[in-house]
């Protein structure tokens, strides 16, 4: 059985862009995240030291989007790996970061980047 934990649409003002407005205003970005966990144990007893912790997924993304990047691809492998870094049992991470209103002259609700990694392929040197 394959389960996963998600987080849909976490709202956070960033800094993250190319142009130096961008960096210096912000914007508002969306992340979707779907985690690959066995939740075989955590079902059965119902402890959250069994579990992969929400809030605690929620802070490591709030501090790597925090850090300023010129772009999102960056952001977003930035995330991937701290994830894989911070919760062993996670082995699939499915994540998509989009930016409201990007500034590029033209009538867009979003611009982003989605990642579909595994632990073994993203956590290379």
């Amino acid at each position: 059985m394959k389960s996963w934990i998600t987080l849909n649409e976490l709202r956070l003002h960033a800094y993250h862009g190319v142009q130096p407005q961008e960096r210096l205003c912000g914007n508002l970005f969306i992340l979707n995240l779907r985690l690959a966990v066995d939740i075989s144990q955590v079902a059965e007893t119902d402890d959250i030291a069994d579990a992969v912790n929400y809030a605690e997924v929620y802070d490591a993304v709030r501090a790597e989007m925090a850090q300023s990047s010129r772009l999102l691809e960056h952001v977003a492998m930035r995330v991937v790996r701290r994830i894989f870094l911070q919760f062993p049992s996670v082995e699939e991470i499915q994540l998509k970061l989009e930016k409201l209103n990007p500034p590029m002259n033209a009538d867009i609700r979003t611009a982003g980047v989605e990642i579909d990694c595994q632990r073994n392929e993203c956590m290379k040197n």
